[in-house]
């Protein structure tokens, strides 16, 4: 029996099968690379976080972004300097040649649970058993559209995670409806791209400072220490202590990962925005419904204030929404056997869920461990922990298993 199953190939995927291999146990890690990256964000596009904290995670920290930056001569700095798209994409590919060569670029069907495992099935009809599976599965399964767009039909509104080439809409009407950096970014490439675009949005729309660099005086460092997360002391302990995070009274962790880093556009892209397209705030979608082949829009603002909007095209940049429910690969056995608050796994201190042997990393562990497992910074401690914890406890099933009788060997 294989030892330890990996499900998904982004930043947490790639950073556990790195740290499971080098600890020499079987395994095998199964997803398409960087999908999330490559096929569901706009070209163009810029990360939000700074350059030390897009790293993927190897066990000696070989293989980093600035490296990877300096071996293909591509310009780079640790802060002040936002990551393009294609650059955080180029790497991660990069690091699944030189970390991860074992990747199998192939789906996940089905796992059902074994008393001693779990049986998982390929898309290829391959079916085999592990001991332990690790979820790397990001945000695929878990975009949120909101119900006052959900019932249009499709050709009307689409996730802005469905959305990489933005071609397609220039010379269209689009309503981007969020206030985070999917739609200030979605919103300021598609205007780019030709669109006709506006940008609706709740609550005014906010836009993070420019990293702050070594300039800065002894006393705005211990106020506003960096962190993985952004300049200042909450940042800096999401960033590097989840495992107290992990601690903290299940009240303090879920109102931290609501409300910690809430949504808010890169420095880099408010120029973008702001004066160069129409941006109504303080509205939210209410009710959607065709008329004479658009999308009518109304929206209702906090002091009850409506107004309608015409569009050809929605598109939801509302982020994304975890719920073990959606993972449809999952035998119901399974999915209903997993504790949960708010719909998201409970995780003990190794990421393990109550199902024994099922562990969860990324977004589906920030209830767990902190807003710093919804970005690719998190992947370095959740890496470590899950990879030394699986590898450990398969190692004790294996020395507690009975030893085969004579007959049995005979019989084999």
């Amino acid at each position: 029996m294989l030892e330890i199953a990996i499900i998904g190939a982004g930043p947490y995927g790639l950073s556990v099968a790195a740290h499971v291999r080098r600890m020499g146990v079987s395994f095998r890690v199964f997803g398409r690379p960087m999908d999330s990256w490559l096929a569901h964000m706009p070209k163009g596009m810029m990360l939000k976080s700074d350059g030390f904290a897009s790293n993927l995670d190897d066990p000696g920290n070989e293989f980093t972004l600035g490296r990877f930056c300096s071996e293909r001569g591509i310009e780079y700095a640790d802060s002040g300097m936002p990551v393009q798209l294609d650059t955080f994409s180029a790497y991660g590919l990069a690091f699944r040649e030189r970390m991860v060569p074992e990747l199998e670029d192939k789906f996940v069907v089905s796992v059902e649970r074994l008393p001693d495992g779990f049986r998982l099935q390929l898309e290829d009809g391959e079916v085999f058993t592990a001991r332990k599976i690790v979820l790397a599965i990001g945000v695929t399964h878990f975009a949120h559209t909101p119900a006052s767009l959900a019932s249009l039909p499709a050709e009307f509104v689409s996730h802005s995670y469905a959305h990489y080439n933005l071609e397609p809409f220039k010379g269209r009407d689009v309503a981007v409806v969020g206030g985070g950096s999917s739609a200030t970014d979605l919103a300021a490439l598609l205007n780019e791209a030709g669109a006709k675009v506006q940008l609706v949005a709740r609550q005014p729309l906010v836009f993070h400072n420019k990293s702050m660099g070594k300039s800065r005086t002894l006393w705005e460092q211990v106020r506003h220490p960096r962190s993985g997360l952004g300049p200042g002391l909450k940042s800096r302990f999401f960033a590097n202590s989840p495992e107290i995070f992990h601690a903290m009274p299940e009240s303090y962790r879920l109102h931290a990962v609501k409300t910690h880093l809430g949504p808010a556009g890169g420095w880099f892209i408010k120029d973008k925005v702001v004066g160069r397209l129409p941006v109504l705030t303080g509205y939210t979608p209410e009710r959607s419904e065709i008329k004479d082949g658009r999308v009518s829009l109304r929206l209702r603002a906090e002091d009850g204030t409506q107004r309608e909007i015409s569009t050809e095209h929605v598109i939801a940049a509302t982020g994304y929404k975890v719920d073990v429910e959606r993972l449809k690969f999952l035998h119901p056995e399974i999915r209903s056997s997993i504790n949960t608050v708010e719909s998201t796994p409970i995780l003990s201190s190794n990421f393990e869920s109550s199902v024994p042997g099922l562990y969860f990393v990324g977004l589906a562990a920030a209830n767990s461990f902190g807003p710093v497992m919804r970005f690719a910074y998190g992947a370095a401690f959740a890496a470590r922990r899950v990879a030394r914890a699986a590898a450990k406890s398969s190692a004790k099933e294996r020395a507690a298993a009975p030893e085969p009788s004579a007959m049995a060997l005979r019989n084999n």
